[in-house]
């Protein structure tokens, strides 16, 4: 199914690409062997697993996915085996194409559109260059005028090294080809409040801070896209259902439990922990990640695992 269809905006007679992102999406890890292979056969069991757990999509060559280490041609492999389990499930897949030049991305993004299976591409702000609001400004209108795809801004300061204001990120959501945000910020504050505050029709924010976005979601975020849903995919996928049901006082709950094993699954550099408890689970042939990062403590691994269990087996426990 294609999950791209076309609503007016009512900009001078211009359509907006949606790609329906709602719900939890899941940025997947890519599971190495020891020897730091690309364990194929692993990857397509985790993009099923996420699928059948209740995730709304997936996200292939996130940072989770440790995008900067792969290869062109285990990229292409990676969205390849995404791509089949989206189809499968008749889900979205959403791509990240991350760099500080324009030219570049843009090459990328016609590259995916070709395959017409990308529902969207998840982009930075430009890291590293800093070319200030005007000049990023700049950078995604060339990319949604020549890039093919609807694109998800990716607004991350403290990887990014500059902050996009409330203003920008409207300006960006008008325009036709931007469909969503994924707003990790590291706080809520008045700016997250002004942005869901005044949605602008045909785009999506979506949480990206896991640890804090059961009050994003509150506030009135569609959905995540959250790395510790890695784990416990099902949980947070009942997370957002709950807000979206206005089901406050059981979401306070869940979501207090997630943050907790977000936190454990960030206590080291992301992925190194929630793939030391996927490898602990058996669920991907070795905890290896590459470097510059280094494979999780044991004591960082147990701690998280301690809370990886299903919602279920806590209360179980606790009865």
């Amino acid at each position: 199914m294609n999950w791209i269809y076309w609503v007016c905006v009512g900009q001078a007679g211009r359509m907006k690409p949606e790609a329906n992102l709602t719900g939890l999406f899941v940025p997947l890890v890519t599971p190495f062997t020891d020897d730091l292979r690309l364990a194929p056969d692993a990857l397509a069991r985790l993009a099923d697993e996420a699928l059948i757990g209740g995730a709304r999509g997936l996200v292939a060559l996130g940072t989770t996915a440790e995008a900067a280490t792969l290869t062109a041609e285990e990229k292409r492999a990676v969205v390849r085996i995404c791509s089949a389990a989206c189809r499968a499930h008749g889900a979205p897949l959403i791509v990240g194409v991350g760099t500080n030049d324009t030219a570049a991305a843009i090459t990328t993004l016609q590259e995916l559109a070709q395959s017409g299976d990308v529902a969207a591409a998840l982009v930075p702000t430009p890291p590293y260059t800093r070319p200030g609001e005007a000049g990023t400004l700049a950078h995604f209108t060339a990319l949604a005028e020549h890039g093919g795809l609807p694109l998800v801004v990716y607004d991350i300061p403290y990887r990014t090294g500059q902050c996009l204001s409330t203003s920008s990120l409207t300006a960006l959501g008008h325009l036709p080809q931007v469909v969503g945000v994924k707003y990790a910020t590291g706080v809520i504050d008045a700016a997250a409040m002004e942005l869901l505050g005044k949605p602008v029709p045909g785009f999506s924010v979506l949480g990206g801070d896991d640890a804090v976005i059961s009050p994003l979601l509150a506030a009135g975020a569609h959905g995540g896209i959250l790395a510790s849903a890695n784990v416990r995919t099902a949980d947070f996928a009942e997370l957002i259902s709950l807000w979206q049901r206005d089901a406050a006082g059981p979401a306070r709950g869940l979501g207090a439990e997630l943050a907790r094993l977000s936190a454990a699954l960030f206590a080291e550099p992301n992925p190194a922990v929630t793939k030391g408890v996927l490898h602990a689970q058996g669920r991907i042939p070795s905890p290896a990640v590459r470097l510059p990062l280094l494979a999780a403590s044991a004591d960082s691994v147990r701690r998280a695992s301690a809370l990886a269990a299903s919602r279920a087996a806590h209360q179980e426990t606790a009865a």
